[in-house]
């Protein structure tokens, strides 16, 4: 876990979350406080999505870990301009932030990000063996078709496609307008049909 004492910890209590996944309201009111075990939960229910989504963003490695912290540093520092009677949901307020880390670590390597996605993070249940083996090959395949994607249009797509969330919460993440979205999306939808074309043809 992030940000781990080195003091040894008691079992972890039940994750604190309503039943769309977002951490429980009390819950929330006690991170503003600073309260540690409010902060461990906030942590536990948000790291595997923002562990997701900067490793499909920016390719899988030993800085993925370092980005993660940063994302949740910058929570912690600005959770109390989070509203909570607002629209916006507490998952897509942290989505905004790791994509911020997003483009300041691209901005930071002045280079695109050319690594391949990884998609080991994707939820499902307990697979056989063959359907491992095959979901490894397919998340293989998809990673190498993304990777020839514009940025923006990259970003979009795993938006929408791995975190499952609508043109206006791309729009509230990204600050490009929802028909850019829109449009980024329908490009990028459109050239990995293209892409993985041939793929499909051959597994007829």
């Amino acid at each position: 876990m992030l940000l781990a004492s080195s003091t040894p910890l008691l079992p972890l209590p039940p994750l604190a979350a309503t039943a769309d996944g977002e951490l429980e309201p009390e819950l929330l009111e006690r991170c503003r406080d600073g309260e540690r075990m409010a902060l461990e939960q906030f942590v536990r229910i948000y790291e595997r999505r923002v562990f997701a989504f900067l490793s499909r963003a920016l390719g899988s490695g030993p800085r993925i870990d370092d980005l993660a912290q940063e994302v949740f540093i910058r929570a912690y520092q600005n959770i109390h301009k989070f509203d909570a009677r607002g629209s916006a949901r507490l998952s897509t307020w942290l989505m905004t932030i790791a994509y911020h880390v997003v483009i300041d670590a691209r901005r930071r390597a002045r280079t695109r990000a050319t690594e391949p996605l990884d998609a080991s993070f994707a939820d499902g249940a307990q697979a056989s063996p063959e359907q491992e083996t095959w979901r490894h090959e397919l998340d293989s395949v998809l990673s190498k078709a993304a990777e020839q994607l514009p940025t923006e249009q990259r970003d979009t797509f795993i938006l929408a496609e791995y975190e499952g969330l609508c043109l206006v919460e791309i729009s509230k993440i990204t600050g490009a307008n929802v028909a850019t979205v829109k449009t980024r999306l329908f490009r990028a939808r459109s050239r990995m049909r293209e892409l993985l074309a041939p793929i499909w043809e051959v597994t007829r």
